[in-house]
């Protein structure tokens, strides 16, 4: 399912101000990732080809048989033909919103604390792995002007409409910095160079081998490139995994009776469920409260209850598959929902010994503190560890060029939004800096320039880069 990949955080988490502020068409269109088929999904699994499985955090990686392994493809390439995925209508205007996870130098900054440099830009190649009906695809066409864009995905009836998707939002001469392939991620080597971005959201946890899938990805990632993945979490779909299997459950005795079993009927087979169940009922109050409003698609109900191939992780589990695929873990790209203050902060002492943690367990703890807000797993990974720029550094700082986040909203006033919709009320010296910085010139202008016209302090400043307002592009006699 396209999970709330490309809004905020966990969308439990920042729900409440993301609405009050009015986003909720917003929402509607741009969050959803195809478990994604903007892609996105595995769960749990030995691998039986209709089968929701988790990785135990004691148990290798699963995978399939060679003997299922293309029975399994079969059946995830039949769902989306049969449902093309994400089902979000086709509009004939720029994608709605600003998704910084798809605009690459706000991810190559999050993840190095810097912009690439314009080289890089200059020659961008990205490489959308699963891209379903393109709705992701369409932002980083959108989001990446001089990119080449390779999108490549299982089923040939959701990259029709990709096609149209993104000639439609992006125009003619978009659409042909698209390459689209019709393959599956594990023939990624038959594509031509490596990438500087690759995003794979939604679709890992949907393969037979997801382990080989992890490996086939960092073999494109260009040295110094980054990757965004997106896999679902097993404690917060816990009430999702109990339904597949009870699904599968009633359909396998359905078959046994002589009805016949298609994606169609599992749909109506599973909404016949639901409503057949009592109020109160923990699954049917699951569904009501999280799921519902986007479960009115028939595709995405089916994406989310009758996919025939899934595997749910934990922290620990995913970082096994890092750690085995030889990718660097760089972090989630919704780290708000992993921060422990939101759950311990009414206890300074025990907030404080669970800061003491190493980072995994941090993060497991919150995963288990908290299951209902970690539906998913979102994060960059890199080929090595990267340089992460020092902003610490005074001379450093007042040498770098800068520029005013894209991915920021309500610019000029004195409360913004960040790039992840949370209000930010800016100081005056802070307001002082950004008017000064949109007054120079963006090609020779460094911080130095607009600290010394705005009389800013370089704490300011250094907040304004802890919230993602400005983007810094490093002086090269600092690199």
């Amino acid at each position: 399912m396209f999970g709330f990949v490309g809004t905020i955080c966990d969308f439990k988490v920042c729900e409440n101000s993301f609405f009050n502020h009015g986003f909720s068409k917003f929402i509607d269109r741009n969050s959803r990732s195809k478990t994604m088929a903007v892609s996105n999904k595995s769960k749990r699994s030995n691998v039986m080809c209709s089968s929701s499985s988790s990785v135990s955090d004691s148990s290798a990686e699963p995978k399939a048989d060679v003997q299922n392994f293309n029975e399994v493809t079969s059946k995830v390439e039949k769902l989306y033909d049969a449902y093309p995925f994400p089902p979000d209508p086709l509009i004939d205007e720029a994608p709605i919103g600003y998704n910084w996870r798809w605009h690459f130098p706000s991810a190559y900054a999050f993840c190095t604390g810097r912009i690439p440099s314009n080289e890089t830009i200059e020659s961008l190649r990205i490489l959308d792995a699963g891209c379903g009906t393109g709705c992701g695809t369409e932002y980083l066409v959108h989001l990446n002007p001089t990119a080449h864009v390779t999108a490549l995905d299982l089923s040939a009836s959701a990259i029709e409409v990709a096609k149209e998707r993104i000639e439609r939002s992006c125009g003619k001469e978009a659409l042909k910095r698209v390459q689209f392939e019709h393959r599956s991620l594990f023939d990624v080597d038959k594509l031509e160079g490596e990438f500087d971005l690759i995003n794979c959201v939604g679709v890992i946890h949907h393969t037979p081998d997801p382990l080989r899938a992890f490996r086939a990805l960092a073999s494109k990632l260009k040295p110094g490139g980054i990757v965004h993945i997106f896999v679902y979490a097993l404690y917060g779909r816990w009430e999702i995994m109990l339904m597949q299997n009870a699904l599968r459950l009633l359909q396998n005795q359905q078959k046994k009776q002589g009805i016949e079993q298609d994606f169609t009927k599992g749909v109506e087979l599973g909404r016949r469920v639901f409503s057949a169940l009592p109020d109160g009922n923990r699954l049917k109050e699951r569904e009501k409260s999280r799921w519902a409003q986007e479960n009115q698609r028939d595709s995405t109900f089916a994406d989310m209850y009758l996919h025939p191939q899934e595997v749910d992780y934990t922290v620990k589990t995913v970082f096994e598959l890092i750690d085995k695929s030889g990718l660097e873990f760089v972090g989630f790209s919704n780290p708000r929902n992993f921060e422990l203050d939101r759950l311990l902060a009414s206890d300074k002492e025990l907030l404080e010994t669970a800061k003491s943690l190493p980072l995994r367990e941090r993060l497991e703890l919150v995963e288990l503190l908290d299951p209902e807000s970690v539906t998913h797993f979102e994060f960059f990974c890199t080929k090595t560890k990267v340089r992460v720029s020092d902003w610490n550094n005074e001379k450093v700082l007042r040498s770098a060029k800068v520029t005013i986040s894209p991915c920021i909203h309500g610019w000029p006033g004195q409360v913004i939004f960040d790039r992840d919709y949370i209000p930010i009320q800016l100081s005056a010296p802070q307001k002082a800096f950004l008017d000064a910085v949109q007054l120079q010139d963006p090609e020779t202008s460094t911080v130095g320039d607009s600290l010394d016209a705005s009389k800013a302090d370089c704490d300011s400043v250094r907040k304004l880069i802890e919230d993602s307002v400005i983007l810094l592009e490093e002086c090269e006699s600092d690199q």
